[in-house]
């Protein structure tokens, strides 16, 4: 089983996640963060948190990890706030699997 936890982002958006045990891995280049989930990935880590701001310019990472089972990337949001991209993959992922949007009728 899969019970590690990691948070992946600017400095100042995941050091408090230090204090409740996840690993955190504070990165400055969001390419630096693609290389940590997928080193994360092969260290059997089943939940990585990503802040939007981090996970945006390399999005398609997502892709890469969505059939699989885990690691689950959850983006969340930065200091700066959110950036609508948490809620756009649960719509993402709702729409595959039910083959309708039913949550937000747009």
């Amino acid at each position: 089983m899969r019970s590690k936890i990691a948070v992946i982002g600017e400095k100042e958006s995941v050091l408090g996640f230090k204090a409740v045990g996840f690993d955190v891995h504070e990165v400055t280049d969001p390419r630096e963060a693609e290389d940590i989930i997928d080193r994360l990935y092969t260290q059997n880590y089943g939940i990585i948190f990503i802040t939007e701001q981090t996970l945006a310019p390399i999005a398609s990472v997502l892709d890469k990890y969505k059939d699989r089972e885990l690691p689950a990337i959850i983006p969340i949001p930065g200091r700066q706030g959110t950036m609508g991209l948490g809620m756009s993959n649960v719509k993402k992922s709702v729409e595959r699997a039910v083959g309708a949007d039913i949550l937000f009728k747009d």
